[in-house]
């Protein structure tokens, strides 16, 4: 222990007041550059230039000698009365009671106090490296100064309390330097998280007591003035963060989550008083600067963007609302140097600041009313026109960096700068040059982008990351509402937007150029709005190939999706079926292109086909009647898209839609030219379509019977009680005496059905039908041209008609093979009674059978495998005629249709010769019983002269099949009965006579 002298005795009086110091907040900023402490105060340009303050508390009792020794000691560091060196802590305290007893020795003591918290530091990270390292039971030798950093708070902040305009703005300084320099000094110690890690490193210095009390006393002193003048603790603050950022961004951190309000509010007014200083709102000031220069000219305006950077995840919207206070208070009508710098500082915090103009730009638009762009142009009016040229380019190059808000001010601009968009409100009108600088904005923001987007591609090459474009980033998500927009083809609005659509495809490829070119292809009404989209393919195909091919694949999602309304997918269809008709008239091969791409998704498309919208279907049908057919598809993509068209096919006809009538038929017929197993299967199911009840009204036939369901209302009246009726019925009944039980179990079935009356379409509409249909059928069998009359059809593919033939026999007779060719005797028509009654039933609910037997006709040696048809509807019209007891054959109208039909197609088949073929031109003048002997004759020629392929001989010249009737039995043993028939009837057929002889 150390003898008793008056510096131990004033140290020991001095710690024993010290243990009674007052509380301490937890809150902490920093503040950066603070002036020497050796000054005395009351020296000119010391930070605090006020009277020497009296101690706030009571010193010790020392006599002038011990104040001498006392004064000695603190500079010597040696005891004077026993020589032997002060330890640190002595030394320590030595400081303090200078402090409370001497006033004027401030500055040299708080600077001396500077070691002890460093050493304090140093300790406390070695002790931390010990533990880390394994060696927690080691102890670094410094000694514990936990009291007299206790004792130095509690003086301080006794200070701060008493007197505070003496003692906070010194002491803020102080504290605030000291903790800038002890985070720069230790940032690179081991264990001291780096500078990213803020909440790492705030832990690690909050855990520290000497950083701690540090962060405590500057807390205090902010506390004290902040009702006052805080500008003195938020300029250390700036001065403090300004020297040793990034290391000093924890106390950034910490103080402004505890008083962001006012940080905020003196930052940014301190930094605006900075930035006056350092130059004026003119030329100076407009210049677009770089970071770096701006540091060096404007030294706090960096620490300003770096408090404000740190607050913003947390504050921003007060960091907002203290923004936009500034923006539009410099615009009133009293403006002094400040307000008219305030809109250059703002702008150069939000250049050297992304987040701060993510923060406050989509607002500060909203705000840009007619009355405070007026105020603008005033404000700004008597600049000369250099400086408002830097100004717009600043303004140009923040909008290319906004993310937040970029499509509103976008819309702003151009809303702005477009008379006829802008609407005008007595005494809201906006300036003519308001518009004339929105107008010059646009264009140079489009520039400004062109050179931005297509600089990307060089920085590629030089394998350097492409820089980002914000506002071109945030633009991606309204791509629909540029589309939208552009294609209201209002004057120049269109042309920016066209633009920017096309700057934002190629920032963005392909996902944006595919998205945009769907939408213009979707919402485009008209051929001067479609042309937007053939646009924007000829400025994107150069370094796009493969466009067209996303766009389609994106056009199949969204329907897929079900993104798209029935009206759009009308629209977009009509759009694609019309670019790839007008191939010539577009950009190159910009057709040809599509029209592969929809070709690769012909199976998607198909799908459509059958979609509920009538609309929807013609269109897609179209789409697909002009896209070209892929050389390569698989099989059962192709049957299904074959089976959707001819369901489609049929749906049309049945709307009686002529321009859904012709896209289908133009479909059906590309499709059969893609393979002959499409064109076969075509055919399969035009004839089976045609030919099914539900179609066959269509064409004149017996249309469907309705289907008898359980209909509940139809029900309702047939609900009654059996046990009512059997306990009626046996009351009615004595069965007394016998041995049966009689109950009534019901009534089967609910009484006779309704008679049903079909729908009869008119004769016009039927044959309108029947030629539409056999038009169709005969392009897709080959047929070059086609008439009204079936008999003169051109000729048709011998393989297309005999596909037609095995539908017919297998469609009117399923359990008839095709190897039933040869003509039976008469007597086997007792066997095949029942089949041929419905053939002949088939033939009468159907007419179009006759119609499709002519054209299987027209394609020789087809007939011959109708063979089966022909017996059995030969056998039933003979089984008439011999049953009938008429007297002419007019009696029976559609026999005799059928009789002359039936005669005529076999002659048109050459399965009959002419002499025989010709028959049927008399047999309106016969007899019935004289018609079954003349179809007793064909019946015995068909029977010696069995209708087979292999009868028939090609004739390399016409290209037709033809039979060679001299070959066969001698025909003048089956004219007999033709001959007398004559005779019998010379009267009336004498004319016709010639047209029988052989």
């Amino acid at each position: 222990m150390l003898p008793s002298t008056p510096l131990n005795r004033a140290q020991a009086q001095k710690g024993s007041r010290g243990d009674k110091g007052t509380g301490s907040s937890a809150a902490f900023l920093p503040l950066g550059g603070m002036s020497a402490l050796c000054d005395p105060p009351g020296v000119a340009g010391h930070p605090g230039s006020t009277p020497s303050p009296k101690p706030a508390a009571a010193s010790p009792s020392l006599s002038s000698q011990e104040l001498a020794q006392e004064i000695k000691a603190f500079l010597s560091g040696v005891d004077p009365l026993h020589g032997n060196k002060l330890t640190l802590k002595e030394h320590a305290r030595c400081a303090i009671l200078l402090l409370r007893s001497l006033p004027p020795a401030r500055s040299a003591v708080l600077d001396h106090l500077r070691g002890v918290f460093d050493e304090y530091v140093c300790t406390y990270l070695l002790d931390l490296e010990s533990s880390e390292g394994g060696l927690g039971s080691i102890r670094s030798q410094g000694p514990n100064l936990d009291d007299v950093v206790q004792e130095i708070q509690a003086v301080l902040s006794e200070f701060v309390r008493m007197n505070p305009k003496a003692w906070a703005g010194l002491v803020s300084a102080w504290s605030i330097d000291l903790m800038g320099q002890l985070s720069s000094k230790y940032a690179g110690r081991h264990g001291v998280p780096h500078a990213s890690s803020l909440n790492e490193l705030l832990q690690l210095w909050m855990s520290c007591k000497a950083t701690r009390t540090l962060m405590e006393i500057y807390t205090q002193c902010l506390s004290s003035m902040i009702s006052t003048c805080p500008d003195a603790c938020v300029d250390a603050l700036l001065d403090t963060s300004v020297q040793h950022s990034p290391h000093f961004d924890w106390v950034v951190a910490h103080i402004g989550s505890s008083f962001p309000n006012t940080i905020i509010n003196r930052v940014l007014s301190c930094g605006l008083k900075d930035f006056c200083m350092h130059g004026t709102a003119s030329a100076d000031l407009l210049l677009f600067p770089s970071a770096t220069t701006a540091d060096k000219r404007v030294p706090k305006i960096a620490s300003v963007v770096g408090i404000l950077g740190h607050l913003a995840s947390r504050h921003s919207e007060s960091i907002k609302q203290e923004l936009l206070r500034m923006f539009h208070g410099s615009l009133g009508p009293t403006r002094d140097q400040q307000q008219k710098a305030t809109v250059p500082f703002l702008l150069q915090l939000a250049v050297m600041s992304p987040t701060l103009l993510g923060t406050i730009s989509a607002e500060l638009v909203d705000s840009l009313k007619p009355g405070v762009l007026n105020q603008l142009h005033q404000h700004f009016a008597s600049l000369p026109r250099e400086d408002l040229e830097n100004m717009v380019s600043i303004v140009v190059h923040l909008i290319c960096q906004t993310s937040g808000g970029a499509y509103r001010t976008l819309q702003f601009l151009i809303n702005t700068a477009m008379p006829a968009s802008v609407i005008t409100t007595p005494g809201l009108a906006v300036h003519d040059s308001v518009r004339e600088a929105c107008d010059r904005v646009i264009q140079l923001l489009l520039l400004n982008l062109q050179k931005l987007v297509y600089n990307r591609g060089s920085a590629s090459l030089a394998e350097a990351p492409p820089r980002p474009v914000p506002f071109l980033d945030e633009l991606k998500g309204h791509v629909r509402e540029l589309c939208v927009e552009t294609l209201r083809l209002e004057r120049k609005r269109f042309l920016w937007q066209h633009q920017l659509l096309v700057l934002l495809s190629v920032y963005c490829t392909p996902s944006c150029a595919s998205e945009a070119l769907f939408f213009l292809l979707t919402l485009a009404k008209s051929q001067e709005e479609l042309s937007l989209a053939t646009q924007l393919y000829a400025v994107l195909s150069s370094c796009m190939s493969d466009l067209l091919p996303a766009t389609v694949k994106k056009c199949v999602c969204q329907i897929h999706a079900g993104g798209l309304s029935e009206q759009h997918m009308a629209q977009l269809f009509q759009n694609l079926a019309l670019i790839m008709q007008r191939e010539s008239e577009g950009p190159p091969s910009m057709g040809h292109q599509l029209g592969e791409a929809v070709a690769a998704h012909l199976y998607d498309f198909g799908q459509l086909l059958l979609h509920c919208n009538p609309e929807v279907a013609q269109v897609a049908a179209l789409l697909l009647s002009v896209c070209p057919m892929p050389k390569a598809i698989r099989p059962a993509h192709l049957l299904f898209l074959i089976r959707s068209a001819v369901h489609h096919f049929f749906l049309v006809l049945r709307c009686k839609c002529p321009t859904g009538i012709s896209y289908g038929s133009r479909l059906l017929c590309c499709l059969s030219g893609a393979s002959p197993t499409a064109g076969k299967a075509i055919l399969q199911y035009l004839v089976e379509g045609a030919l099914h009840p539900g179609n066959a009204e269509l064409f004149g036939g017996l249309p469907e019977p309705p289907a008898v369901g359980n209909d509940p209302a139809a029900l309702e009246g047939t609900k009654v009680s059996l046990l009512d009726i059997n306990r009626r019925f046996m009351a009615a009944v004595n069965f007394s005496g016998s041995v049966w039980s009689v109950f009534h179990a019901g009534v089967i079935g609910r009484g006779l059905k309704p008679p049903h009356a079909p729908y009869q379409r008119e004769p016009e509409e039927v044959s309108h039908n029947v030629q539409t249909f056999l038009g169709l059928l005969l392009r897709c069998c080959g047929a070059e041209r086609c008439s009204p009359e079936p008999s003169q059809h051109a000729a048709v593919s011998p393989e297309a008609a005999k596909t037609v033939a095995v539908v017919l026999v297998e469609t009117v007779c399923p359990d008839i093979t095709n190897s039933e060719l040869a003509w039976p005797p008469e007597e086997h028509t007792r066997n095949t009674v029942e089949r041929d009654i419905q053939i002949g039933r088939a033939f009468r609910d159907n007419p179009l059978l006759f119609q499709l037997l002519s054209l299987v006709a027209a394609g020789r040696p087809a007939l011959c495998y109708c063979s089966v048809l022909l017996r059995g509807l030969l056998a039933t019209l003979m089984a008439h005629w011999e049953a009938s007891r008429e007297n002419d054959t007019t009696s029976s109208p559609w026999h005799l249709q059928a009789s002359c039909a039936l005669v005529a197609c076999m002659g048109e088949g050459h399965l009959l010769p002419p002499v025989l073929s010709n028959m049927h031109e008399i047999f309106d003048q016969l007899a019935p019983f004289e018609v079954h002997l003349l179809l007793l004759s064909v019946w015995d020629y068909m029977r010696d002269n069995s209708p087979l392929p292999q009868k028939f001989t090609f004739n390399a010249g016409t290209g037709l099949f033809f039979r060679d009737f001299s070959r066969d039995t001698d025909i003048g043993k089956y004219l007999c009965v033709l001959h007398s028939v004559l005779h019998k009837n010379i009267d009336r057929l004498g004319l016709l006579s010639g047209r029988f002889q052989i």
